[in-house]
């Protein structure tokens, strides 16, 4: 560090199973952020008396909505032609490197995909097993920031989806790009997650578990509220959007921002319960 100014370095990889599968950083947060989330998700169904059997069965669905979701949203969202010319690449972490393909993993999740396939996923799950749908929604909303912010986590280890050069004596510079302090833009959004997860946790306490649609509209408001504010210091991820107003990121954004504000004006937090609640 050097007056005021970090500089970032690090290898993604950690090391690599016989030469060809790479551990990197941000699979093993990703991973983490998912365990995390999990066990706070425990402690909820615990609280609630509801047997853990339905938590593993939801966990599921949501780990393949997650990943699906976020892989076809990057895919589709921000490099459609590359990846209409290359389909394997969509969903086998494999890339084309001169006239052969090298294990690469995953190379580009959209946190907009993935919450749009959490979403499907969770519609899927309460068709099969009869539970009312925004019910398991609050609840999944509440540990959503903790995944992000683990994401995000795993970008700056990546040096990834940095922001836009700070003009001053201070920033992070991602030395495997360039020499130039920029914004770490992926900190400032993994924290105002895990701000994000504290409010969720407060509401949750204070309507006693009963939301009814309250903590998703919440979420995807302050969520996606701070992903547009942040995206305006971060560089553009994909070339079509220079010259753009908005990027992708924050287009994607605001109908999110939207169906959260709607949500939140329809629904009321209930004032009393009278059934004791204790802190979790």
């Amino acid at each position: 560090m050097d007056d005021g100014i970090i500089y970032w370095n690090l290898d993604p990889e950690i090391f690599s199973i016989l030469g060809v599968f790479p551990i990197r950083y941000y699979s093993l947060l990703f991973i983490t952020g998912l365990f995390v989330s999990l066990q706070v998700e425990k402690r909820i169904y615990r609280k609630e008396n509801i047997p853990l059997e339905n938590l593993d069965k939801l966990f599921i669905y949501v780990i393949v909505g997650i990943v699906l979701g976020a892989r076809l949203g990057h895919c589709f969202f921000y490099e459609p032609s590359y990846y209409l010319d290359n389909p394997l690449e969509i969903l086998l972490p494999i890339r084309k490197v001169a006239d052969s393909y090298q294990f690469t993993g995953f190379q580009g999740l959209a946190s907009h995909g993935g919450t749009i396939g959490v979403i499907l996923a969770i519609v899927i799950y309460c068709r099969k097993y009869k539970t009312k749908f925004l019910w398991v929604l609050d609840r999944i909303a509440i540990v959503g920031p903790i995944v992000g912010a683990f994401i995000r986590f795993g970008n700056f280890m990546n040096s990834e989806v940095y922001g836009k050069p700070t003009n001053g004596n201070w920033g992070v510079v991602f030395q495997r790009d360039d020499l130039i302090p920029r914004h770490p833009t992926q900190l400032y959004e993994a924290f105002s997650y895990l701000l994000i997860f504290g409010i969720l946790m407060f509401i949750y306490r204070k309507t006693k578990g009963q939301m009814n649609g309250l903590i998703l509209g919440v979420l995807l408001t302050l969520v996606f509220s701070a992903r547009i504010v942040i995206e305006f210091f971060k560089e553009n991820q994909v070339g079509f959007e220079a010259g753009m107003a908005l990027n992708m990121g924050q287009i994607l954004s605001i109908p999110l921002v939207i169906i959260g504000l709607i949500l939140i004006f329809t629904r009321k937090i209930p004032s009393q319960n009278k059934t004791s609640f204790e802190k979790l």
